[in-house]
């Protein structure tokens, strides 16, 4: 058995943060209803990069689920969405504040059916506030919640993080939404709405830059790969051309010296403490570069790693997948889809003891699981569902 087996998620969300939740949902044994628009579904099935005419973008973010296809802008329709909310636990949308309920699906439309659901509205800013109404996508909550402000080196203009964070860790905290909000229901037996925000998101995630602004009054400059309140704590570049990231605290101190041969340093007591490292940066980091870039990266990594300092190879992605430590975790599986054929999927990283492993699903159709939800869910007819079709409601 799956931890989340049981569970039904109706999904009206497209893109990436919302999905990626569902996803999760979904390989935990969930059952989730992907409702999309007839003809062409959530956008992201024609966005790059493509596998003949399937795309690996929807793939990432979709797996496990069943596509219906409704539209929403049918009367019929709606009552259809309507009746598979009331049979859901989790009811999952991310359209501009409003659109949903002018549809007849908002939150007081389906608490009517179903006083049990736990409905989650993702949208860019919220449901209220000067910028509610406002589109936003991963890059612009970057770089309005302070995230890109703080990425890049500090003598180069703001940078995006490598990978739509924004988006992720968004998905991330639509899960904990959605399973709080059940936590919560197992004890008071009723449902309840969710306002969450993108941009609520990535400020919550400030953390660290803000603790020091809280503390210090000090708006934190950008750093690169070095930890504005640790030294060392970087990425070094070795002969080799290769990148080696090296964070210690005190303890790793006199072990990372002894293994670059840099006495000098060794005999400065002051520098044991990270207080004077900070204070003495420049200096401490100029001995550590020049030390590391006359050494070879993997004779180095091997040294680091029997004095017990921690350090860890800058691995392109490639090189990540090949790792032997992400095969022998797993990490890497695959699906087999009917156009494409087995294609690689990243696993969800969760290992459970008492229930069964999460496993990767395969992409749906679009619309591949309309008739048999409508049939098995709600009882419909062939000849209903046939009617359905030729009024364009699914």
């Amino acid at each position: 058995m799956k931890p989340l087996a049981g569970l039904v998620v109706l999904d009206f969300s497209r893109v990436l943060a919302a999905p990626l939740a569902t996803m999760i949902f979904a390989e935990l044994g969930a059952t989730v209803i992907k409702i999309e628009r007839p003809g062409s579904g959530d956008e992201t099935r024609q966005w790059e990069p493509t596998i003949g005419k399937e795309s690996g973008y929807f793939f990432a973010f979709n797996r496990a689920k069943h596509s219906v296809t409704l539209n929403l802008k049918s009367a019929k329709a709606q009552a259809i969405a309507r009746q598979l909310a009331a049979k859901a636990d989790i009811v999952v949308e991310n359209f501009p504040p409003g659109t949903m309920a002018e549809m007849g699906l908002g939150y007081e439309d389906i608490k009517a059916v179903n006083p049990r659901a736990i409905y989650i509205a993702n949208t860019g800013f919220g449901q209220n506030g000067p910028y509610a109404q406002r589109k936003g996508y991963d890059t612009i909550f970057q770089a309005m919640s302070g995230l890109m402000s703080l990425t890049g080196e500090p003598d180069r203009g703001p940078a995006k993080a490598g990978l739509p964070m924004s988006d992720l860790t968004s998905g991330l905290w639509i899960a904990v939404a959605a399973l709080s909000g059940l936590a919560g229901r197992a004890q008071s037996g009723h449902g309840c709405f969710i306002d969450l925000s993108m941009f609520d998101a990535q400020v919550a995630q400030l953390t660290i830059a803000a603790a020091r602004f809280f503390a210090l009054g000090e708006v934190p400059p950008r750093t690169g790969t070095e930890h504005p309140g640790r030294v060392p704590s970087a990425a070094f570049q070795c002969r080799d051309g290769r990148w080696l990231h090296i964070t210690g605290s005190d303890q790793h101190w006199e072990p990372l010296l002894k293994a670059l041969g840099l006495d000098s340093l060794l005999e400065d007591e002051a520098l044991k403490k990270n207080a004077a490292r900070v204070e003495r940066r420049d200096e401490v980091m100029g001995a550590l570069s020049y030390a590391i870039s006359r050494l070879d990266r993997a004779p180095l990594l091997e040294a680091l790693e029997r004095a017990d300092v921690p350090a860890g190879p800058v691995h392109a992605l490639d090189e990540v997948l090949a790792d032997p430590h992400t095969r022998a975790r797993g990490l890497v599986g695959s699906f087999e889809h009917p156009s494409v054929g087995k294609f690689p999927a990243l696993r969800l990283p969760l290992r459970y003891e008492g229930y069964d492993n999460p496993e990767i699903g395969r992409p749906p159709l679009l619309g591949e699981h309309t008739e048999a939800v409508l049939r098995d869910m709600l009882g419909l007819t062939q000849d209903e569902i046939a009617a359905l079709r030729s009024e364009k409601a699914v």
